[in-house]
């Protein structure tokens, strides 16, 4: 195998042209684990760990490497690699972190479509499908819906999810999977092309580590069911990993995600949802909140029953949600200063007192 297996592009040929690389090896983090990472040259693999010089310099863990990102390695021994630069990314597929208000967790990079995985029996969720949908339209990432375990419901119940799936969002391709009778996988299989990164997200328990085990025609991947007591699925993906597939597609799994908090990026919600915010450009008011205001466009077709109302509502929660995400790391940033401009004057002060 070779890089142009693992995906190389023609982008980052031309980066590597036009900039010295000659002390360095390219590779792909193929693998991640809390900060240790399997790296690939598509000729060995390594254990790879990342400069001291690198962790010093990364504002944020948005800055440390991500299954899916082209890195400048060098290699030692047979097996250990040290991680020297992260290549200029594609894609970043990325969500607020959990628990640390105003930071970026990056699920995957340099991915060109997500498979978005909902179960039929009790996942499926437009609300939930619509954070996806934003932060793959904020990445430029083509996102397809996998409504899974269609062996685990009736015709009537999947019509019903296909309804409100056309009703509010027509557009977005969708694939009816069963993982145990395997009806539609030949569908994903169409769907992923030789050279293609595809990465497969969604809660935990809806199936997406049984439909990579499908694509590889292998059990590599542990997989769990719904807790029937919680009605939630159990985390059995604790890492981030890259596959080759037979027909030269490489898919990432990734951990599942029970949080799906957007960041700063407020194209993803202009894509996601484009008939609400054109008609928000048509508004009286150029602040408007869509909620009481006279003159709102927004207003006005949900009275015509041009837009969905719950589209209308997630839409608002959505928008609330990443205001709050930019004033957090705006008050970050504020804080930041203040420390800065603190160690300073106490820097100042020891210096005018010193013999």
């Amino acid at each position: 195998m070779n890089l142009t297996d693992f995906g190389l592009t023609k982008e980052i040929s031309e980066y590597l042209a036009d900039n010295s690389f000659k002390d360095f090896t390219i590779a792909r983090v193929i693998c991640e684990y809390r900060e240790r990472y399997i790296v690939s040259t598509g000729v060995n693999q390594y254990e790879a760990e990342i400069t001291g010089n690198l962790r010093f310099s990364a504002h944020s863990r948005a800055d440390f490497p991500s299954v899916g990102d082209w890195v400048a390695v060098k290699t030692y021994d047979s097996d250990l690699a040290i991680i020297h630069k992260i290549l200029p990314r594609k894609s970043i597929l990325e969500r607020q972190m959990i628990g640390k208000p105003g930071e970026k967790q990056i699920i995957s990079a340099n991915i060109d479509v997500a498979f978005i995985v909902q179960s039929i029996d009790n996942n499926f969720n437009i609300n939930r499908l619509e954070r996806y949908l934003t932060i793959c339209h904020s990445a430029g990432i083509e996102p397809v819906l996998v409504i899974s375990k269609i062996d685990l419901s009736t015709k009537e119940s999947i019509n019903n999810a296909l309804n409100e799936l056309s009703t509010r969002h027509g557009n977005v391709k969708h694939i009816l999977l069963s993982n145990t009778t395997k009806e539609g996988l030949d569908q994903v299989v169409e769907f992923i092309k030789k050279g293609k990164t595809y990465c497969v997200i969604g809660s935990s328990g809806v199936g997406k580590s049984s439909l990579i085990n499908n694509l590889l025609s292998k059990n590599i991947l542990k997989t769990l069911e719904i807790s029937q007591s919680t009605k939630k699925g159990r985390h059995t993906t604790d890492h981030r990993e890259l596959f080759i597939l037979e027909n030269g597609g490489i898919i990432i799994d990734t951990p599942g995600m029970r949080e799906l908090g957007l960041t700063d990026d407020t194209e993803g919600i202009k894509t996601t949802f484009n008939e609400i915010h054109n008609l928000s450009l048509k508004c009286k008011f150029p602040d408007c909140t869509h909620l009481t205001e006279k003159g709102c466009a927004v207003l006005e077709a949900l009275e015509n029953g041009i837009i969905d109302k719950k589209s209308l509502e997630n839409y608002r929660k959505i928008l609330k949600e990443q205001e709050h995400y930019q004033s957090t790391v705006a008050e970050k940033r504020k804080k930041d200063r203040q420390f800065g401009k603190m160690v300073k004057n106490i820097v100042k002060e020891k210096k005018k007192y010193k013999y």
